[in-house]
């Protein structure tokens, strides 16, 4: 009887997810692994809820937006019993590996699985925010700030014929490099980003500056920036992270910059756009590789450990050490982005 592995995404979706577990169903087929598709996230573990996922299953979903597993931001070790839930799962089902697809939470929950319970689980590095550490991308991010670069360029098309100037809220929460990447391809006026409080002097000026000179201008912030003299809210999801839906920080820093420079200023948010769709060439190529490498590793028994892209190469690192800090935009980033406004 062929060995089983198990297969999950879980907190927010974002393309190059369905790639990646094509590139797990491919390659463990030929290794002689059956797999199995956990239904959404951790949820689907602590109820054992999983369909089987072959190779027939995946074969036409490379350039698919989304996950075809379903997700949730479920913690286990949040819910009575949800651990001991999730290790009967392995043995209720059969499994002989677990491959978890997620950004610092999912993958999170996988690291104490394994430092706790040796739990047989191999990371795959996912998250529209670029903010793993030990890899140098994740999938998601380049389709997210390709998605975010054409919303910024067409409000620059409408505010320079209105002569506004625009604000682009982008996804981010606890670190900005959806912002700036967006910012620097977009060439913005201004950004913020979660690594640093909104200057809104610095802002209003440069702003209006970009303006007289091109009858627009355009601002790109992050959902979660820190906007002096205003107060967060402080409503925490299951991973003990703040809910950032109803912060509306791109209309904020729209009324304050109309307020102190009096001109016409509109915003937009494209919040959950930039999660779907299809995945960019980059995001479809390092999706599969990291799948088929998650597949690997569950071969060569190397479990606690997260697959990372490292310059060219798809390497092993340690999901302790992965997900033991985020990856934040550095001062040289910072630096520059600054060079460039």
């Amino acid at each position: 009887m062929a060995k089983r592995i198990a297969i999950l995404t879980g907190g927010g979706d974002c393309p190059g997810l369905n790639p990646a577990i094509r590139g797990v169903v491919l390659k463990a087929a030929k290794l002689g692994y059956e797999c199995v598709g956990i239904q959404e996230g951790w949820k689907g573990m602590i109820l054992a809820d999983a369909k089987p996922l072959g190779c027939d299953d995946v074969r036409e979903i490379v350039g698919k937006g989304g996950t075809i597993l379903g997700t949730s931001r479920t913690n286990p070790y949040k819910k009575e019993g949800g651990v001991p839930a999730v290790l009967e799962t392995f043995k209720k089902l059969n499994l002989h590996a677990l491959v978890a697809l997620g950004g610092e939470d999912t993958l999170g929950v996988a690291a104490k699985l394994f430092k706790e319970h040796k739990a047989n689980v191999i990371g795959v590095p996912k998250t529209m925010d670029n903010d793993l550490n030990a890899t140098d991308y994740t999938f998601g991010f380049d389709t997210s700030v390709t998605i975010a670069v054409d919303a910024a360029e067409r409000l620059v098309d409408t505010g320079r014929s209105h002569r506004r100037v625009m604000v682009l809220e982008v996804m981010g929460r606890h670190a900005g490099w959806v912002s700036l990447y967006t910012a620097i391809a977009a060439g913005a006026d201004y950004y913020a980003l979660p690594e640093r409080p909104v200057d809104i002097a610095d802002m209003c000026a440069k702003v209006k500056a970009a303006h007289a000179k091109k009858k627009v201008a355009l601002v790109v912030a992050s959902e979660a920036v820190d906007i002096p003299g205003e107060k967060k809210d402080e409503k925490l999801d299951e991973f003990g992270h703040m809910i950032l839906k109803d912060r509306g920080v791109g209309e904020r820093l729209a009324k304050i910059i109309e307020t102190e420079t009096k001109l016409e200023t509109r915003h937009a948010v494209i919040g959950h756009i930039q999660r779907g769709g299809a995945p960019t060439l980059f995001d479809r190529i390092l999706g599969t590789r990291v799948g088929v490498k998650a597949a690997e590793l569950v071969h060569e028994g190397k479990f606690g450990h997260m697959v990372a892209l490292k310059g060219d190469a798809v390497v092993p690192v340690s999901l302790e050490a992965a997900t033991a800090q985020l990856k934040t935009v550095t001062k040289e980033w910072l630096k520059f982005a600054d060079d460039l406004l």
